[in-house]
């Protein structure tokens, strides 16, 4: 299967990512990349832009390179499933991205994890909760796929867990095996921090397969699949929309 967009990736600005929008475009392009979903780190994770960042994504065109790019965060979830931006600066965004991040929160037991999750994903202007299969706070998958198909929000199968979060593949794999008993939509993303690797999507791909996912379930796998459900949720993809004053 051949992906037409990735959805979680970072620049320079996350503090501790190594390329630009441009660069990642180009990188983007080459690979046959239809959409990027720029999403850097929300001000609570150390190195992370400040608000007002989020605030003038706007100016960022909607197409570099040829390829369609989203202005989106990836929000901590804080306590109680709260985030770490305000609703004035995410409801001007193409795409939220929500997770765990134990720089920003302490990881609490598997019932406390799995209702900060839910929680996150209650926020109207969330879209998808990233890398869920974090064995850095376990949940109860079940729950949470039967809540993001309440609630009409994405689940991210994340390439880079495999790097970076060691013992990420059995909770990802049960998690894409509930995904595709219930029939609720996913994401494959990189969750790039350099250019090169936008796009890479194997590990997560090999997990899906295996969970028996279908693509038809998978939103990063047609780019007008991506846009019409962003669409549906609201989001006017391309506009500049003004700061925050």
């Amino acid at each position: 299967m051949v992906l037409e967009a990735d959805l979680h990736v970072h620049t320079v600005a996350s503090g501790h990512a190594y390329s630009t929008v441009i660069e990642i475009a180009r990188e983007a392009r080459k690979k046959g990349l239809k959409i990027v979903g720029i999403t850097d780190h929300g001000p609570a994770m150390k190195g992370a832009p400040t608000p007002i960042y989020f605030n003038n994504l706007w100016v960022v065109h909607p197409q570099v390179e040829g390829v369609e790019i989203l202005r989106g965060v990836e929000a901590n979830i804080l306590a109680d499933g709260a985030l770490d931006l305000e609703e004035k600066y995410l409801r001007r965004l193409d795409l939220v991205l929500a997770g765990f991040h134990s720089e920003c929160i302490e990881p609490g037991s598997v019932e406390e994890n799995t209702r900060n999750m839910i929680k996150a994903m209650e926020n109207p202007y969330v879209d998808m909760i990233c890398h869920p299969g974090n064995p850095s706070f376990q949940i109860d998958p079940e729950r949470v796929v039967k809540a993001a198909k309440r609630l009409g929000k994405i689940l991210e199968i994340n390439n880079n867990s495999y790097r970076v979060r060691k013992g990420s593949y059995e909770n990802c794999l049960e998690i894409a095996r509930w995904v595709a008993r219930e029939g609720v939509m996913i994401a494959i993303n990189s969750d790039s921090h350099f250019a090169y690797d936008v796009g890479e999507s194997d590990w997560a791909l090999s997990i899906v397969k295996e969970a028996g996912v279908p693509e038809d379930l998978i939103l990063t796998a047609r780019a007008e699949r991506v846009k019409e459900y962003l669409k549906e949720r609201g989001r006017r993809l391309g506009e500049h929309t003004a700061a925050v004053v």
